[in-house]
């Protein structure tokens, strides 16, 4: 039996409105589309019969359009299952034959190896700013919350992709939003101070998790030479779901507060603290050339508050450290960086994208300036921070000229950097997602450009 509610019929009534005069300005041969548009399926066909046919009494419509409104909040999602390769997946409850679940389910799904396979990841696809995005646990076990149409599978990896070394997933190093942020550590066997890679996952400011460089961490942390941090910060704008938009330079305290937390544990992780070289790609290209070349603009002065001043304020301080210590801490560890396809300026060369401070209108000039790595490198004779860039031929996102840029930069301030073009290669390829295209990608070319970056920093750490 369907229930009318007041805001049903007013919902319908509204909808009557708008049939009228619709029906006043265009011909019955142009309704019909339009109604097709709004109301998808058996929906549109039910609201066809009724206006092509004889006019019927307007109560009669009231209801058929009150008991659509109902219809249309059927509050089930899709629910498509996939079984992963050498492995499967189990289920808290029985999914119906056509997928369909109630919104709000709460379905606990378990994945198992196949003996020889570890599991890489048990994940749901779900669509996406940038396509298909997938919400990933790195667990044997989760809760999915049915909130829209999925698909769920798994991916499993022999298990020598994981031999040699442990991890250790989601330290929470803040929580200044809705967001708690985190970082995982890659550490391998028996490490004891060695030097620390920070890798910075990118995504536009405002999407993945440190997750997407999983496949960087692995290939990094094998080589026993590092420990590897791979964080997570803020999204730009309201996408974390906080009321305030978070604005550039809330993304960069994150990446200031999460070293100072990794350093600040270093040993537990068998690190060494004042060792550190800084990588990531596309935003967190951006983001680790702000951590290799601004860390002297660490402060508590805050952001455009004061005219003239731009700070960036941790959002993680060490118990008894002040931010003065804080700052002098980061600036004399970190001593390498290998930005990949990243943004460094707030000028758009030849048409490409120049930083900007905010998702909205309220960008200015002068924090624009202030958030771009090219302003701020410094002399090498009073800190050296070598740099590693590359960047695919084939990039659609990042042009040639937006990394000479930056390339010329650190020149001129007779800082080493070294830019590799990668022939043919788009954008992302450092990336690692479940999806066998993209890890053909990472295994085709990431692998041997982060071999590359991995005997830079090897340079830099292990050279007498």
């Amino acid at each position: 039996m369907i229930q009318h509610n007041s805001v049903s019929l007013a919902r319908a009534g509204l909808k009557m409105a708008r049939i009228n005069r619709i029906e006043k300005k265009y011909s019955r041969k142009v309704l019909i589309p339009i109604l097709h548009i709004k109301n998808k399926g058996g929906l549109a066909l039910s609201f066809i019969s009724v206006i092509i046919g004889t006019r019927c009494q307007r109560l009669f419509l009231l209801s058929l359009l009150a008991a659509v409104s109902v219809q249309g909040q059927d509050n089930t999602f899709t629910v498509t299952v996939r079984q992963p390769e050498h492995g499967r997946l189990t289920f808290s409850e029985t999914i119906p034959a056509d997928g369909r679940l109630p919104a709000g389910s709460q379905l606990r799904v378990s994945a198992t190896p196949d003996p020889g396979y570890t599991l890489d990841s048990l994940y749901h696809e779900v669509p996406g700013i940038f396509g298909t995005m997938y919400r990933e646990s790195m667990t044997g076990e989760t809760v999915i919350s049915i909130d829209q149409d999925m698909a769920i599978s798994a991916l499993f990896l022999p298990e020598e992709a994981f031999a040699g070394f442990t991890v250790q997933q989601d330290i929470v190093y803040a929580q200044p939003g809705v967001k708690a942020l985190d970082y995982d550590i890659w550490r391998p066997d028996n490490a004891v101070d060695l030097p620390i890679i920070v890798i910075i996952h990118g995504g536009g400011w405002r999407a993945n998790t440190e997750d997407i460089m999983r496949g960087m961490a692995r290939e990094i942390v094998r080589t026993g030479h590092y420990v590897v941090a791979s964080i997570d910060y803020r999204w730009i704008g309201t996408a974390d779901g906080d009321a305030q938009p978070n604005t550039m330079d809330d993304l960069i305290n994150d990446v200031f507060g999460a070293i100072a937390h990794i350093q600040a544990h270093a040993a537990d992780y068998g690190g060494d603290p004042t060792h550190i070289g800084v990588t990531g790609d596309s935003a967190g290209g951006h983001l680790s050339a702000v951590a290799a070349t601004m860390g002297q603009l660490i402060g508590d002065g805050g952001f455009g508050t004061t005219a003239g001043v731009y700070e960036f304020m941790p959002s993680y301080l060490p118990a008894g450290k002040s931010v003065a210590e804080v700052r002098h801490d980061i600036m004399t560890a970190v001593q390498a960086a290998a930005p990949s396809y990243g943004v460094f300026s707030s000028e758009s060369y030849n048409g490409g994208p120049g930083l900007t401070w905010s998702p909205d209108d309220s960008n200015t000039a002068s924090k624009a300036f202030a958030i771009s790595p090219i302003n701020f490198i410094p002399e090498e004779a009073e800190r050296a921070v070598p740099h590693y860039l590359t960047r695919g031929t084939a990039d659609p996102l990042i042009s040639d000229t937006m990394v000479t840029e930056y390339v010329k930069a650190l020149s001129a301030r007779h800082q080493l950097v070294r830019y590799d073009q990668v022939p043919h290669a788009s954008h992302a390829f450092f990336d690692w997602k479940p999806d066998a295209r993209t890890r053909g990608v990472f295994m085709d070319i990431g692998v041997t450009y982060i071999e590359k970056m991995t005997a830079f920093f090897d340079e830099i750490f292990y050279s007498p």
